[in-house]
Parts: C-alpha cells; sequence; structure tokens
C-alpha cells in the first residue's frame, strides 16, 4: 500500500503514550496566502499517514499545524501552545517526510524522521 508522501506521529511525552484525536492540517505556503491541502486527526497510534495522495508532492513550503489545545483539553490538561505550526520546505518530490511531534503541555520537540 501506497502512503502519503507527509506523513505525521504525535506522541504526548507527559504520558508516554501516541496522542490519538489531535486535529492537523496541511498547508502549502504561497506568498501570503496558505492553502489547505489536508486536514485529518491523528489515530490511536497518533498517526495520520494519509494527507496527502502518492505522487501528488511539489516542491515548495508547507505547513502543518498541529491543534494541541483541543487535545490536552479533551484529556483534562491545560497546556502552553493552543496549536503549534510547523513550517518546512520540501525540494525533492521523490523523497517522503514524515515530521513527527513530541508534545507535553509546556513544550515539544519536532524533526525530520523516517
Amino acid at each position: 500500500m501506497s502512503t502519503s508522501p507527509i506523513t505525521t506521529h504525535v506522541l504526548d511525552t507527559a504520558i508516554g503514550r501516541p496522542a490519538a484525536g489531535v486535529t492537523i492540517t496541511l498547508e502549502r505556503l504561497e506568498g501570503d496566502a496558505a492553502i489547505e491541502l489536508a486536514r485529518g486527526v491523528t489515530d490511536d497510534d497518533g498517526r495520520i499517514g494519509t494527507l496527502l495522495a502518492p505522487g501528488s508532492l511539489q516542491a515548495g513550503t508547507y505547513r502543518l499545524t498541529f491543534f494541541v489545545g483541543e487535545y490536552l483539553q479533551a484529556s483534562g490538561r491545560s497546556g502552553f501552545y493552543p496549536h503549534i505550526p510547523v513550517v518546512f520546505t520540501i525540494t525533492a518530490t521523490d523523497e517522503h517526510y514524515h515530521v513527527p511531534l513530541l508534545l507535553n503541555p509546556f513544550g515539544y520537540s519536532t524533526y525530520r524522521g523516517s
């Protein structure tokens, strides 16, 4: 099965588990415009693997926005960041881009995964 050329995974490091139920948007940034390409919610393993159709990736700048405030509130916790935008540039359209987010209520980390 082919997967999206851009995937993500959210881990809640405060509880040591995947973050299920996080809403995420994927946008392509073009000048001052942001064009929403996809919207999804992380599954029970904290993953979204279906943001884009295989073969549809274009070079450019993209933004994944993780709506973590809603997720934390749903689990009875408060946090500092209502949403986390992660902006990245793609030049090689034949590669896979995995952008994980390590989350806790008062901090986060992200990187290009595999």
